[in-house]
């Protein structure tokens, strides 16, 4: 007897432990308990009922990618392209997750390409290439709207690759070869443009550099000829002064010294000389020496 009742503890124990669950950091088990859902685990360590409890499914919380396959579309003007797709989603409930749909990543994928034939058949192929934000806005909103009751929250919706048809391709190269030839044209004519303005500049700023010299200069030489006459106006001036202080000594001396009247008369004769000299036709003598020459030819006489 005592060997059964260890032997069924060991057993009990066995099926205890074995009925321990520990639940790891962002995963959930859906427990079902005879056959019906029960309740779901978080992080933790839990036990289920033996026979009666069962784990229906563990259910990871982190952030998933779907990467799908690319997809044929046609836009609205009848241009076959192909694109795929990548959608970020995330589990919200994990019981609408276990029992709303039956395999969700086919699902999304499904839907995911649906959602994005009837985008795109409303758009232009020029629409199509140039409104990747709007596009995945639109899907991201369908996305999240339909899978909500999955359980599921659709967080970003890109458009990895748009594939449009070869010759397509070939006319998007050579319209992007011929907007290249554009732009570079452009450029060059804008460079030279800038080249012959900038040429231009410098010949302007070496015309007026030189008209600035030549009127320095010619305001130097002005400079120098105003100085150099008023230097020559001031000599000339200082030797009249000078001048006329001599005369103006030589007189107050001859004043001081109390001249003769033949002393003046005989001044005004060297004066006469003086005038005689000079090309005037017609000399006007005054009487006084007109006697003083007669007196002169008499002394000369009296002397011979």
């Amino acid at each position: 007897m005592v060997s059964i009742i260890v032997l069924l503890l060991i057993v009990i124990a066995v099926i205890l432990i074995s009925n321990i669950r520990i639940v790891p950091q962002a995963q959930a088990y859906v427990i079902e308990r005879l056959g019906a859902y029960h309740t779901t685990w978080s992080t933790g360590l839990h036990m289920t009922v033996p026979f009666i409890d069962r784990i229906r499914r563990r259910i990871s919380l982190m952030e998933k990618l779907s990467d799908f396959e690319p997809q044929d579309v046609i836009t609205k003007d009848n241009v076959k392209m192909r694109i795929d797709t990548v959608v970020f989603y995330q589990i919200t409930d994990c019981k609408l997750y276990t029992y709303g749909v039956e395999n969700p990543s086919f699902a999304i994928e499904n839907l995911t390409a649906t959602t994005l034939r009837n985008i795109i058949g409303e758009l232009e192929l020029d629409a199509t290439l140039t409104s990747r934000d709007l596009i995945n806005s639109r899907m991201r909103n369908t996305l999240d709207e339909a899978t909500d009751p999955w359980g599921i929250k659709v967080n970003r919706v890109e458009l990895k690759n748009i594939i449009p048809p070869k010759e397509i391709q070939d006319a998007m190269e050579k319209q992007m070869k011929a907007e290249r030839e554009r732009r570079e044209k452009i450029l060059i004519a804008e460079g030279t443009k800038a080249a012959d303005i900038l040429t231009a500049e410098g010949k302007k700023q070496a015309m007026i550099l030189d008209a600035e010299a030549q009127k320095q200069q010619q305001i130097l030489l002005a400079e120098a000829e105003k100085e150099a006459r008023i230097r020559r106006a001031e000599g000339e001036a200082e030797a009249i002064l000078k001048v006329q202080e001599a005369t103006a000594e030589g007189i107050k001396r001859i004043n001081e010294s109390n001249p003769s009247s033949e002393f003046v008369t005989l001044r005004s004769l060297e004066a006469f000389e003086k005038a005689a000299d000079g090309k005037a036709t017609k000399i006007i003598i005054p009487s006084e020496i007109q006697s003083l020459a007669g007196l002169v030819t008499g002394i000369k006489e009296i002397a011979e």
